[in-house]
């Protein structure tokens, strides 16, 4: 194999890939020569991406799928789609997310942050999983967040219907996302697949333009921010790096594990936010 190329002809999938970090994270798996599937919500940005990795990773395979989280029959379909053209699916990237400004329901019944960063990628990797278990060393990658730290899961009220803010309901669906990584590695300890998640650090990407004062705090703190490039290391040294081969249920932290809050290393509560989870999303726990 080309030591340049080290994932030549080989399929990954980055969701929300048509910019900010996930663009970044395409492009450094093109680059190693892996055959990239982007998905994103806007057909038109999708296709400009591609005509970018193409051009920043000349000889590239890129696909691209539009998906809408915020629909799981859309996830679903998503799912479909991939798994008909590809059999193996050696890596994940589960990077899609979002924030918004006020409590929104999905059409799906659910509270709108939670179901897109958590039960939408909860869904897809599980929809995946026969195609990843059957690609020799597969990786599992799920971009959380530093926000999850002073979070807890609130089994009682898990839509948020009190007390609804925009960083508790991105907080909570970002220690979802870790506890999700754990749980996945603990099934997945023989299976030959690993499960890790992240923290990008402080990035400059779409998911935090959201008008109004928000964007004064942004211009303030803008020149202390992490490029949507150097957000994308973490991602692909835990999707590529030799030294990730074996290592799972971790959280890192640049490049680096690093200790998650007490709930995310309950069991007890992992296991119940996964059944709860797949009761949420239609599939068997």
């Amino acid at each position: 194999m080309d030591q340049m190329r080290p994932l030549e002809g080989k399929v990954a999938i980055v969701t929300g890939g048509s910019s900010g970090i996930g663009q970044y994270t395409a492009l450094g798996l093109a680059q190693r020569g892996a055959r990239v599937i982007i998905t994103a919500r806007n057909v038109d940005r999708l296709a400009a991406t591609a005509t970018w990795l193409r051009r920043e990773a000349p000889g590239s395979a890129i696909e691209t799928e539009t998906v809408d989280f915020a629909s799981l029959a859309s996830v679903r379909d998503l799912a479909g789609r991939i798994l008909e053209r590809h059999t193996a699916i050696p890596i994940l990237v589960n990077n899609a997310g979002m924030v918004m400004g006020r409590r929104t329901v999905t059409g799906d019944g659910f509270e709108a942050i939670f179901q897109i960063n958590h039960l939408a990628p909860f869904l897809l990797t599980n929809l995946l999983l026969p195609a990843i278990k059957t690609a020799a060393q597969a990786r599992i990658v799920t971009v959380a967040s530093g926000a999850a730290k002073r979070s807890i899961i609130d089994f009682d009220d898990l839509q948020m219907t009190k007390g609804w803010s925009i960083m508790g309901a991105y907080g909570r669906s970002k220690l979802a996302n870790i506890m999700f990584t754990y749980a996945l590695a603990r099934r997945l300890e023989d299976a030959g697949v690993t499960s890790n998640c992240l923290h990008p650090g402080f990035v400059g990407t779409r998911i935090a333009n959201k008008g109004g004062p928000i964007d004064l705090v942004w211009a303030l703190v803008k020149p202390f921010i992490l490029s949507s490039a150097q957000g994308a290391e973490t991602s692909i040294h835990a999707a590529t790096s030799p030294e990730m081969e074996g290592v799972t249920g971790q959280y890192l932290v640049k490049k680096k594990p690093v200790p998650t809050n007490e709930m995310s290393y309950d069991v007890a509560a992992g296991e119940r936010l996964w059944r709860v989870s797949a009761e949420m999303v239609g599939i068997p726990a």
